[in-house]
């Protein structure tokens, strides 16, 4: 009996007999138009879709051809363990297929793809990359902001709000780097976050909230980092959403006050109308 993670000498000859790969997709924010040409390219040709929960459904038309396999990872939900999809990586790698694994945003951006290429390349099976646009960059559009305006901050920093042991970034120091913090899974502790960033950042420090980046529900909210948790009441509570800290999202402010999101209006009211 071999370990569910080490290759049998069955699974071994087959893999010598086939060429396995797997490509690492990317799916974007949501709008299918953001979807890069290779990417559509790679889905027409897909026989094998793992699909994350946060990408948007219509992209399986995009993959005709391919079986669809969901294995959604959510925060605070049911999801389907990593042990399990890399397993199915393999399988469906091992016999010969076109397996395609769909992540939202970016792959190699808080997508969990290292423990993926490792287990795969562990396996004897090529890894390919097909990059896409991060929910940081989306929201950032939304905003109709730039992430590192020379006027206002020399760098932007991706930091995720939780670590893998459960625990929190080094938010003095995050602070410290007097760059824009694009804050990934920070919608269910954006309390304790405000509260260690206003022990290292003024409480008039411009932050803003984007839900559903690129599509038509988007959601945008915008405050003073002092004011944050309170205007987060106003997003929708089930649903991810990207947090942006520093000073260049004043420019966003300026920028798009006029628009239908200004002030934290709440989405579910303007639908309502």
């Amino acid at each position: 009996m071999t370990n569910d993670d080490e290759l049998s000498p069955r699974h071994a000859r087959l893999r010598d007999r086939v060429n396995t790969k797997v490509v690492l997709l990317s799916a974007g924010p949501g709008d299918l138009e953001l979807l890069t040409l290779k990417a559509a390219r790679v889905l027409a040709a897909a026989e094998v879709l793992l699909l994350d929960d946060l990408v948007a459904p219509g992209i399986a038309e995009l993959a005709p051809r391919a079986r669809i396999v969901r294995v959604g990872k959510r925060g605070g939900c049911r999801s389907t363990p990593q042990a399990f999809i890399c397993r199915l990586m393999r399988r469906y790698a091992m016999q010969g297929v076109r397996v395609v694994r769909v992540k939202g945003g970016d792959a190699l951006l808080f997508g969990r793809a290292g423990e993926e290429i490792a287990f795969l390349r562990q396996a004897g099976i090529e890894v390919e990359i097909v990059n896409g646009v991060s929910a940081g960059f989306a929201a950032a559009a939304a905003l109709g902001m730039s992430l590192t305006h020379r006027d206002h901050c020399h760098g932007v920093t991706f930091v995720t709000a939780h670590t893998h042991d459960h625990g929190e970034p080094d938010w003095a120091a995050l602070a410290a780097t007097g760059t824009t913090l694009v804050i990934y899974m920070g919608m269910t502790r954006i309390q304790s976050l405000t509260q260690a960033l206003l022990r290292h950042l003024p409480p008039d420090t411009p932050a803003a909230i984007v839900q559903s980046a690129s599509l038509p529900d988007e959601v945008r909210l915008f405050a003073t980092l002092d004011q944050l948790s309170e205007q987060s009441d106003k997003a929708w509570p089930d649903r991810p959403g990207v947090i942006l800290v520093g000073r260049a999202v004043a420019q966003a402010r300026e920028e798009v006050a006029c628009g239908p999101c200004a002030g934290g209006e709440d989405l579910r009211e303007r639908l309502q109308r």
